[in-house]
């Protein structure tokens, strides 16, 4: 005969079976960015993923998607917390390397601080987008000119990435 406590247990493990494991993943805050990964026409997109992570005094969240054509790639990516705030500096500093193999330049579109970092040789590079003080998005590419990456970045909804990376 089980025992009173060993039937709740069983009937709460019985109902947390039954429910939905979507609500309970509802709940992680890099879900808020999953659709704002969209799709990229011409490009076969992967599965956009994510991960948050609280602890006592941190909190991280991501949210990814890849992207192929081909061989070239791009990789689309937001980042919120400590990671995010140490790479905020160099965008906002005022940043202008350029050499024969590409460039680093800091700059701003559509209101918002950028880091473009181009490689001409190897045809990659990467913009970083400052959101808020520790938020950033990133689009990061090989196999592509920068004109046509940055084309593609600016395919995002920059303003709807921002007000979610303000969602505390």
């Amino acid at each position: 005969m089980l025992s009173r406590n060993t039937g709740l247990f069983v009937f709460f493990v019985a109902l947390s079976a039954l429910w939905p494991l979507s609500t309970a993943r509802a709940d992680q805050p890099f879900q808020r960015f999953l659709p704002l990964l969209i799709d990229l026409n011409g490009w076969q997109g992967k599965k956009p993923e994510g991960m948050s992570m609280q602890m006592s005094d941190t909190n991280m969240t991501t949210a990814t998607r890849d992207y192929e054509r081909g061989s070239a790639q791009v990789h689309a990516s937001v980042l919120i917390g400590q990671g995010a705030t140490g790479a905020i500096p160099p965008i906002q500093g005022g940043m202008n390397l350029q050499t024969s193999e590409g460039h680093v330049i800091s700059a701003t579109m559509h209101g918002m601080p950028v880091l473009k970092n181009y490689n001409i040789p190897e045809k990659s590079g990467s913009l970083i987008v400052s959101l808020s003080k520790d938020a950033l998005f990133s689009v990061t590419f090989e196999g592509i000119t920068e004109d046509e990456a940055l084309a593609l970045a600016e395919k995002f909804d920059w303003k709807a990435l921002q007000v979610a990376a303000q969602i505390k």
